[in-house]
């Protein structure tokens, strides 16, 4: 098959989403598909072959809200002009997907719609776009969604549109191996210690300060909080997100009160292996997110044997009823469709966990299990390479 895959931003940048679809489109190569991804123009993109993936660029820039600007009709020319036979969208207010709708009719590609959440449906502005997507996700050949009951789901059911729920995965060529790297030395994390970890892009929305927070609140000693952050994202929020980390870091290692508890606050900037070193190593995984889809890093922690406390975000509760290998965090929500952990009963599950091994060993165990039968990757690749051949027939 001949396959376009459509992302807002993509390798070398990294999140969720870059994750995702770069996993699914290198297994649907080695399949022997002819797979390409259209994104944006990067300076720091010298390349444009990325594992057997095809990268086709665009300078295009811009928001829904806003308005794009760039080479908007080289774009539509080029969906229009090809002889791809999926088309795949992912995720919707960024301009590969919504540069497409009024071309719609013009694609000879089947088309398949990955809407990742929909996370701006309760945002201030959107009445209009998504009053125009109610008739747009008729079009589709099919939507993909990650929960069975998220709000994307629901958008798409009410409005009478064809959907699939595949889950996000894991990479099990990373997990199902001995990474080689002993983390809490490199870090100087003590071997007795006990490690919390938390992975996640400086966005200000992915929680870092709320887990600051519980960790301090929390009644418990000889204690790592590492906070994995590499990315910087947001005109503020990403910034401030970095220098709030950093201070507190900076705070904790200097102040008696926290030294006399033996607590530590790490906040690193990690490589892929020391990253998936430090799932291998942790005890706990702390995950008190302020809005999500479905979050990869919660299949990872089921690759990595790592029990998980996450606020009920995204499908965070679907992911706990299918694996049995974390617990939610108290959650208060929000109108705008954000969410905040409640730090006082956060503080109370933090310290149940942490008094209680075996307790994490069951979820972990669980979570290991429920990983090897639905969760890697190559699992979910055969899922979307089955679709596309059915749209096909």
């Amino acid at each position: 098959m001949k396959i376009l895959h459509s992302v807002g931003l993509y390798y070398p940048k990294k999140g969720g989403a870059q994750e995702a679809i770069r996993q699914i489109s290198e297994r649907l190569v080695s399949y022997g598909h002819d797979v390409t991804i259209v994104t944006t123009k990067l300076p720091q993109r010298d390349f444009q072959l990325d594992r057997g993936i095809k990268i086709k660029e665009f300078d295009i820039k811009g928001t829904s809200l806003k308005g794009y600007s760039g080479e908007i009709e080289q774009y539509q020319d080029f969906l229009i002009n090809s002889d791809f036979e999926i088309i795949m969208n992912f995720s919707s207010d960024v301009w590969c997907t919504d540069l497409m709708f009024p071309i719609f009719d013009k694609i000879r590609a089947k088309k398949v719609f990955t809407p990742c959440g929909f996370f701006q449906l309760n945002l201030p502005g959107y009445q209009n776009y998504f009053a125009k997507m109610k008739s747009i996700v008729q079009k589709y050949d099919m939507c993909i969604v990650m929960s069975e009951s998220y709000r994307d789901t629901q958008f798409i059911q009410e409005n009478n549109g064809k959907f699939i729920v595949i889950p996000n995965g894991a990479d099990e060529r990373e997990f199902d191996r001995n990474i080689g790297i002993d983390i809490r030395e490199r870090l100087e994390i003590p071997k007795d210690g006990f490690l919390i970890l938390l992975v996640g892009n400086h966005t200000g929305h992915k929680g870092h300060a709320e887990a600051i927070k519980i960790f301090k609140k929390a009644s418990i000693k000889n204690c790592t909080l590492l906070i994995v952050a590499g990315e910087v994202y947001g005109h503020v929020l990403g910034p401030l997100c970095k220098v709030n980390c950093n201070l507190q870091m900076w705070l904790n290692s200097h102040l008696k009160r926290y030294k006399k508890s033996n607590k530590t606050i790490l906040v690193r900037k990690l490589t892929r292996e020391e990253t998936v070193a430090a799932y291998m190593a942790a005890d706990i995984f702390l995950f008190p997110s302020r809005i999500e889809c479905s979050p990869i890093v919660l299949f990872e922690c089921l690759a990595s044997r790592t029990p998980f406390l996450t606020t009920d975000v995204g499908n965070s509760k679907e992911i706990i009823s299918w694996t049995h290998a974390g617990e939610l965090l108290p959650t208060r929500f929000q109108k705008n469709g954000f969410c905040k952990a409640v730090i006082p009963g956060s503080v109370e599950k933090l310290e149940q966990m942490f008094s209680d091994p075996e307790k994490r060993k069951k979820y972990a165990e669980n979570g290991y299990r429920a990983y090897k039968e639905r969760f890697t990757w190559v699992k979910v690749a055969r899922i979307h390479e089955e679709l596309y051949k059915e749209l096909l027939k």
